[in-house]
């Protein structure tokens, strides 16, 4: 039998016999002792932790974020076109590397963003993305050239940034968004995802893909331009992951079986719906990412009772004290701001979704999905 006294403990009544008998009366007094007043047969009586103790999770927690948009402004202190506070993305950097993320892809999500996600990586060590986001893709045909000079310009840039430290290792991001068409209308995301499929066949790379109430279109063009199996390696692509991933657990069935990675961050656990599809996803296709300065875990989400139960040395570590961005205080986090430190909360809650699989094995074939998928291997 077991009786809830409050959030953090739990009182387990042991029956030699294994049968039921009558109530215990448990209190627990200011001083955290328990006083016992027994209304019936004495019988033992075993405390137990709802929360994990550190000796639980003891381990080399590593993580490589999959998708940060460090070119947001908000990690120089403009936040909604408004100067807050001071830059602080070195001390953020910081943060994260105090969290256990070893590394981090920075997403390109236009050509000008792409850029910069590469300047970025390179003076940081970091990996990106090169590509245009489905609600940016109107820029390919307002650019000057037009849509193929567009394209041509991606291609220019991931050509000539192929190797070293700072390199591109994914096309992207790049997908389809149906609940944003105030940005680009559906055939003009569809037209130009098509096109940059090609990049990820021409130069070998993986895709980093963005799916929003678009399921059904997104699989078909995948499928038509050859990525149906296999993740597209036979004709010429590299698989890939669909990033931020919110669909259904029959969507995240087709997308693995096609041979695709599944991007988990806040975004991806916020409903019980969501939780169900994370839980499904099978421990080789599971990557892990925040999507920072987007897609926070908060209190209203349905990964909370999850989060909740984060020891507190981990806790302290990727959810580090925060301030709102008026009031900011240097060292500490902005509130309303997602850091690449939150990584760690992602994979907790992935932990606590499949019972039974220690924390750490959960964050260890994360790290080495990524590294073989985006061919990390100076991070090994």
């Amino acid at each position: 039998m077991l009786v809830r006294l409050n959030q953090n403990c739990l009182v387990h009544r042991i029956q030699p016999s294994g049968l039921l008998r009558t109530s215990t009366l448990i209190s627990l007094t200011s001083n955290a002792t328990l006083t016992r007043r027994i209304q019936s047969q004495t019988m033992p009586v075993t405390v137990v932790s709802a929360k994990p103790s550190d000796s639980e999770v003891k381990g080399n927690f590593r993580f490589i974020d999959i998708g940060v948009n460090l070119t947001d402004p908000v990690f120089r202190g403009i936040h909604h076109g408004r100067k807050k506070h001071d830059d602080d993305l070195e001390m953020m950097l910081d943060r994260s590397r105090a969290a256990g993320v070893k590394s981090m892809i920075i997403t390109g999500s236009s050509l000008h963003e792409s850029r910069e996600a590469l300047e970025l990586a390179k003076q940081h060590g970091f990996y990106a993305t090169v590509g245009c986001h489905p609600t940016r893709s109107a820029q390919f045909d307002t650019f000057r050239g037009g849509p193929e000079a567009y394209l041509a310009a991606l291609d220019e840039i991931i050509a000539q940034n192929l190797e070293g430290k700072g390199r591109v290792v994914a096309v992207g991001e790049c997908g389809l968004d149906y609940d944003r068409t105030h940005f680009a209308a559906e055939h003009v995301q569809r037209k130009h995802f098509r096109s940059q499929l090609s990049l990820a066949k021409k130069y070998h790379l993986p895709l980093f893909l963005h799916s929003r109430a678009a399921h059904a279109d997104f699989v078909k063009i995948l499928r038509e331009e050859g990525f149906g199996e296999n993740g597209g390696r036979s004709v010429g692509a590299a698989g890939g992951v669909v990033h931020s991933f919110t669909g259904s657990v029959k969507e995240v069935n087709e997308l693995m079986q096609m041979g695709f990675h599944i991007g988990v961050n806040g975004c991806s656990l916020k409903t019980a719906e969501n939780l169900a599809a994370a839980k499904t996803i099978r421990p080789e296709c599971i990557m892990l990412e925040t999507d920072a300065p987007w897609c926070s875990l908060t209190s209203t989400h349905a990964s909370r009772s999850h989060v909740s139960s984060l020891p507190a040395s981990l806790n302290s570590l990727y959810f580090p004290p925060a301030t709102r961005p008026e009031a900011f205080v240097y060292g500490k986090a902005v509130k309303g701001r997602n850091e690449p430190s939150a990584i760690g909360g992602v994979a907790w809650v992935v932990h606590r979704l499949n019972e039974g699989v220690p924390f750490e094995k959960v964050t260890e074939k994360a790290w080495k999905n990524t590294v073989q998928l985006f061919k990390l291997t100076d991070l090994v």
